[in-house]
């Protein structure tokens, strides 16, 4: 039987029998060449893979050893930076044959991130020897200069997938996909796929726990259905969205990319709840919150409550960017969803420029007035302010309403840092104002 056919126990017990005594005994032992293939697999995985391939010259016995890696990475590295992208992939189709005349094991990971022209034929036949291999782990990251490069559909029925990356490609849902039922982690960035097949993928992985969909364009509706996801960032084009059976979801982080015609909205306008109550019903276990300006103006959908149930009690930071202070909608959103986690402790709000208006101010002056607490509110955020009177009349909210604030840090971009004097603060309040 060969050292590969070993299994890990066989192979440590005969590493372990060569005592230091025989190796005294033996001084020409190649004491590296010897060691179990699992260590060998172990050391030359850390390593570049062009390093990993100029072990070849060791020896004969090391001509080929490389090829049995468990791990394979094409990334910028392996290649001279001179080269162009037809270039690269004829050389990483060289080492990919190299690979398959002689590999013999499992491959665990393969990861191509140098940018190169691939051949979708070339790509197709090392995606199923990958399968054949039983491959857990495959990254395809920016790539080609190819625009949609095809992928196979039978990627898709991987059966040990355990996490799955890919950018710029055109994804084919095989159409009697029966899942992933391995797949814990899912990236999809700028690629191209039907609604209707990336709900079938996201709800057809059963131990899914993070779930990426990144610069994806024109989603009609965006249903993400998986009870066992835990992390989940959306930064694509969406006309509308469902989170359903997300009891276990800790992290969210919804950036909405505006969608122009859209084809769902007055329909959302007339048959359904406020976008805020449908989305955030769904969301009552969260701990760590992040939503966008554009998002808080779709929750805005409907009449936004002054507060929500059920509440999001588990929730401890809520971080809000590119906030518009000059729209009514994005205000009120932004104060309804505070007032529905009462225990909130962190609130960052990064602001995006926009013109003061009455309305605004008109609704966080009846604010004022009313009697409510952010309780447990102890560390406010704020950057990117321009001093409007909207944007200090809600800071000054801010530090009337959280009976707990210990510090408020105010950030100014390219201006005159606001003087701690404009802001009504109690003395227990440590407030520090900057500009950058």
């Amino acid at each position: 039987m060969s050292a590969k056919g070993w299994s890990v126990d066989e192979k440590r017990g005969k590493l372990e029998n060569l005592n230091a005594t025989q190796l005294e005994n033996h001084p020409n032992v190649d004491r590296i060449s010897n060691l179990p293939w699992v260590l060998l697999d172990t050391i030359l995985v850390k390593l570049p893979l062009r390093d990993a391939a100029r072990t070849s010259i060791l020896s004969t016995k090391w001509r080929y050893k490389w090829t049995g890696l468990s791990k394979f990475v094409f990334d910028d590295k392996c290649f001279p930076s001179s080269l162009s992208g037809k270039v690269r992939w004829g050389e990483c189709t060289r080492i990919i044959n190299q690979i398959r005349s002689y590999h013999d094991g499992p491959v665990e990971k393969f990861k191509l991130a140098t940018y190169c022209s691939p051949n979708s034929s070339d790509l197709d036949q090392w995606i199923l020897f990958l399968k054949e291999r039983g491959v857990k782990e495959f990254f395809l990251q920016d790539v080609s200069s190819i625009r949609w490069l095809k992928l196979p559909s039978f990627l898709f029925s991987c059966p040990q997938l355990s996490c799955l990356e890919l950018f710029g490609c055109m994804c084919k849902i095989p159409s009697d996909f029966i899942g992933l039922n391995c797949l814990k982690s899912l990236q999809l960035t700028e690629v191209s796929i039907r609604t209707d097949a990336l709900e079938s993928l996201i709800r057809n992985c059963p131990i899914l726990e993070r779930l990426m969909v990144l610069g994806i364009e024109r989603l009609a509706f965006l249903r993400i259905h998986n009870p066992n996801l835990k992390y989940l960032k959306i930064n694509s084009q969406f006309e509308d969205i469902c989170l359903e059976n997300s009891m276990f979801l800790e992290s969210a982080d919804i950036h909405k990319i505006p969608v122009y015609r859209t084809t769902v909205a007055q329909q959302i306008e007339q048959g359904r709840p406020c976008n805020l109550v449908r989305v955030f019903r769904c969301l009552t276990g969260v701990k760590r919150l992040t939503l966008s300006g554009d998002f808080l103006e779709f929750l805005a959908n409907g009449e936004v409550p002054e507060s929500f149930r059920p509440v999001l009690n588990h929730l401890p930071i809520l971080d809000l960017r590119e906030v518009k202070f000059g729209s009514l909608k994005q205000v009120a959103v932004m104060v309804s969803v505070l007032r529905s986690c009462p225990n909130v402790e962190e609130l960052i709000i990064s602001v995006e420029k926009s013109y003061s208006s009455n309305p605004v101010m008109e609704f966080l002056a009846t604010l004022s007035l009313a009697r409510f607490t952010f309780s447990q509110l102890k560390v406010a955020r704020i950057r990117g302010i321009v001093g409007t009177v909207n944007e200090m009349a809600f800071i000054n909210l801010v530090l009337a309403c959280s009976p707990r604030l210990e510090t408020l840090t105010v950030v100014t971009y390219g201006l005159e840092r606001i003087p701690e004097i404009f802001f009504q603060a109690s003395k227990d309040v440590k407030i520090t104002s900057l500009t950058l």
